[in-house]
């Protein structure tokens, strides 16, 4: 059956950016192959809005910031465990540059996160530190909008993180699967949908909505 879009429902693309597609220095592997599909969704929806991830160059989620660690690698931060990553989406740069290819021109926002040097900010809703809010939160509940649709890169980490912060603010929340692409790392994907479910957070295909 499919799924009805309603006026006030919202799809959030998350972090469709150069350095997250291939060629990028932290490629998500098929990510290119979901921008026409994003394109397509985004034509069913009246509201659209984007995240970006933004970083400054000495951003403390860099392994390059970090002696004697490698991309990949975990430390021990003031707000957790961090995974370092290569260098990625350092504003003004290309790889920070959402992607030419997404044809979205009614899309209405954009959240940039990661901008503070010292936390690092997976989620669209507020940054790793489990404390600073992004707005996302205070701009749709002005608009009182209806259920969020997320779709983007990567899976196992921002859309993930995005939807359950947008199930913990009261959203109801569904991730388009075939939308959204993975990094899977050390069984990443596994959890992420894992902690999805439990959350609330519902999980369709797209053409469940587009046919």
């Amino acid at each position: 059956m499919t799924i009805a879009i309603h006026e006030d429902d919202v799809l959030v693309v998350v972090d469709v950016q150069y350095d997250f597609l291939p060629g990028g220095s932290l490629a998500v592997s098929g990510g290119d192959e979901i921008v026409p599909l994003i394109n397509k969704l985004a034509g069913r929806f009246k509201n659209v809005v984007l995240t970006q991830d933004w970083h400054p160059s000495d951003h403390i989620s860099f392994a390059s910031q970090h002696e004697g660690k490698a991309p990949f690698d975990t430390t021990e931060l003031d707000y957790g465990t961090q995974v370092l990553w290569p260098d990625h989406c350092v504003w003004q740069t290309k790889g920070a540059e959402l992607s030419r290819d997404l044809n979205i021109p009614h899309a209405q926002l954009i959240i940039r996160k990661g901008y503070n040097r010292a936390i690092d900010s997976y989620s669209g809703f507020q940054e790793a530190d489990r404390q600073t809010l992004t707005g996302l939160a205070g701009y749709l509940n002005e608009r009182d909008v209806g259920r969020l649709y997320v779709v983007g890169l990567a899976t196992d980490f921002c859309v993930a993180w995005t939807a359950l912060d947008g199930a913990a603010g009261g959203f109801d929340v569904t991730v388009i699967e075939d939308a959204t692409r993975a990094i899977d790392a050390n069984g990443s994907l596994d959890q992420a949908w894992a902690d999805m479910a439990a959350a609330g957070v519902v999980r369709v295909m797209s053409r469940d909505i587009l046919e």
